[in-house]
């Protein structure tokens, strides 16, 4: 199912009321590369650590405990990530996570990158850019974990990823 009208796939327009949950992350001297700026592949870093943070705390995802899950797994099958503006050691940033497509055995999880500037980490709302620095995510498929073939989400990891699906408005952004 997807999550997007028409004119909504500028992510450079998304903002933090896009994103109905958020993780805060503090980056590290060694996040920067040459350049003095995040790396690349840090994204992506960040991009997994709040998907499973998720995954964890609201879908009954149990890495230690691989037989409670059941015999499926998620495996990324897709990728994706549009830069906006640098950010660099010390940064302090708010990851906003939403569903923006959701599916019987595949979800696309959509990850906003915002710089915060102090006040409210935990709810990730005052004190921030309302801006992204970058927006992407993946497409994890659920498969077997024996025979890695296509198989329906199991009901809680569904119930739980359908509190993320949003229903974005389209905004007019400023024209380049």
């Amino acid at each position: 199912m997807s999550s997007n009208p028409p004119g909504t796939n500028d992510k450079k327009n998304r903002r933090r009321s896009d994103y109905p949950f958020f993780l805060s992350y503090r980056t590290r001297w060694s996040d920067n590369d040459q350049y003095a700026h995040v790396n690349n592949a840090v994204y992506y870093h960040l991009f997994d650590a709040i998907v499973n943070t998720y995954l964890i705390q609201h879908c009954g995802l149990t890495p230690t405990q691989p037989d409670l899950d059941g015999n499926q797994i998620g495996l990324v099958v897709s990728s994706f990530c549009e830069f906006f503006f640098p950010l660099s050691f010390p940064d302090a940033l708010d990851l906003g996570l939403r569903v923006a497509q959701l599916g019987r055995s595949s979800v696309m999880y959509e990850v906003g990158v915002f710089k915060s500037l102090g006040g409210d980490e935990t709810s990730g709302t005052p004190g921030s850019v309302d801006a992204p620095a970058a927006v992407g995510g993946y497409t994890h498929v659920f498969v077997d974990k024996h025979s890695r073939k296509s198989v329906a989400m199991n009901a809680r990891t569904k119930d739980g990823l359908e509190k993320l699906v949003t229903v974005l408005q389209p905004r007019s952004g400023p024209k380049l």
